[in-house]
């Protein structure tokens, strides 16, 4: 199919949401290749997905032995993975003998489940309110919609889950949201990833658990983007002093099978009873059994201290190139910030030349490769990104001169 035909093919039928930049039929550690053999470097993981890359062994391999041994059963069953797997994200999380872990597909249906959790403590305490942050990306089904307060995003799609109330990002608007009372629970990014990779202020999370659970409110932390490692901890929240209520994880837990989960600590985990919620593919035993053989493996080979190391190399080399004015994030999800809103510009740019990242917002380049990437890897980023940066200035001076 030629490219002309495979845009063709898509405008006749997929729905018009978006994924026309390429059509890829092949990857290989950070490289992508699309139809007509053109490789492109992937520095953006299938957003934060692809933790080992594409086609790696492990995965591979993963996905190839249990298809062939058992893919599916109801949830009427358990299997050795799904156990297996649900003790591994206790260990990981430090949720300890008390926690428990309920398996979905996606961040989004996770997501969903702890606002049920959320309604269920509610009822025990008599509070109503869940607060969500201002910038927060937390899905696009319905309720976790209702917990994205961002008006291209809701307002098709209201009226919206009511009950949520959208607060900024600062200590005092969270000193103030408490002080009103009524509240069952809050929901917290460590990292506002779609928000442009935005960490929140110094003191914020820690107070968000003081304040939760003097008010008798559950603290529940959205690590889908910023979890299974992403950071250079298995979850964001390991590096501040704190133990939430309930984590949500997906993207990278099992590098790109659909597998999502909440975790739950101490008496939060108490709150569902059978018949009130369940998934039907939901922690099957081939999504569990890729998700053990990847963290498995991110543990055996320390890939966690790669994902440190390289995240502050790249962070000190990409401060050196042109329109760059800072970085933010942690491990390897950075925010490339540029000294004007020409982020879009960059990534178009970006793309002619054979990379992969994308704008989270105006004047934010987003960058979250694989947790195997190494010297080879870097040098090719700097190389095509530093051009990418350059033809955007070069072009802004040009329409734009001072």
């Amino acid at each position: 199919m030629t490219t002309t035909g495979w845009q063709q093919a898509a405008e006749r039928d997929l729905m018009s949401l978006g994924g026309r930049l390429a059509n890829l039929e092949r990857g290989d550690g950070s490289h992508v290749w699309d139809v007509d053999g053109r490789q492109y470097l992937d520095f953006l993981g299938g957003i934060a997905v692809n933790c080992l890359g594409h086609a790696h062994p492990v995965f591979v391999d993963a996905v190839a032995s249990q298809a062939a041994r058992l893919a599916h059963v109801s949830n009427f069953f358990t299997s050795p993975p799904q156990l297996e797997l649900a003790a591994r994200l206790k260990r990981l999380s430090g949720a300890g003998e008390e926690g428990r872990v309920f398996l979905a597909n996606s961040g989004g249906e996770a997501n969903e489940t702890a606002i049920k959790l959320a309604r269920l403590h509610g009822r025990t305490t008599g509070a109503r309110t869940i607060l969500c942050l201002n910038g927060a990306f937390h899905g696009r089904s319905t309720g976790a919609l209702a917990l994205t307060p961002k008006a291209a995003y809701q307002d098709p799609f209201a009226p919206l889950m009511p009950g949520v109330q959208p607060i900024d990002p600062t200590l005092d608007a969270l000193e103030a949201a408490f002080a009103v009372g009524d509240v069952a629970a809050m929901f917290v990014e460590p990292i506002q990833g779609e928000a442009g990779v935005v960490e929140l202020p110094e003191g914020f999370l820690a107070r968000a658990r003081e304040l939760t659970a003097r008010h008798g409110a559950l603290l529940i932390l959205d690590e889908v983007q910023t979890g299974s490692g992403r950071t250079g901890e298995w979850f964001a929240f390991q590096h501040e002093d704190i133990v939430p209520d309930a984590i949500t994880v997906a993207k990278g837990i099992a590098a790109g099978f659909p597998l999502g989960a909440l975790i739950t600590f101490g008496a939060a985990s108490e709150l569902f009873s059978p018949g009130t919620h369940n998934s039907t593919f939901g922690g099957n035993p081939l999504a569990s059994a890729t998700a053990n053989a990847v963290l498995g493996h991110i543990e055996q080979e320390d890939l966690l201290a790669n994902v440190r190391e390289r995240g502050a190399e790249l962070r000190e080399r990409v401060a050196d190139l042109p329109l760059v004015a800072e970085t933010r994030g942690a491990g390897l999800l950075i925010g490339v910030v540029l000294d004007r809103p020409v982020a879009a510009d960059v990534v178009a740019e970006a793309l002619s030349r054979g990379l992969i990242v994308n704008a989270p917002a105006p004047d934010v380049v987003r960058l979250a490769p694989a947790y195997t990437i190494g010297d080879d890897e870097i040098q090719e980023f700097i190389d095509l990104f530093g051009q990418a940066l350059s033809a955007t200035a070069s072009r802004e001076n040009v329409e734009t001169p001072e």
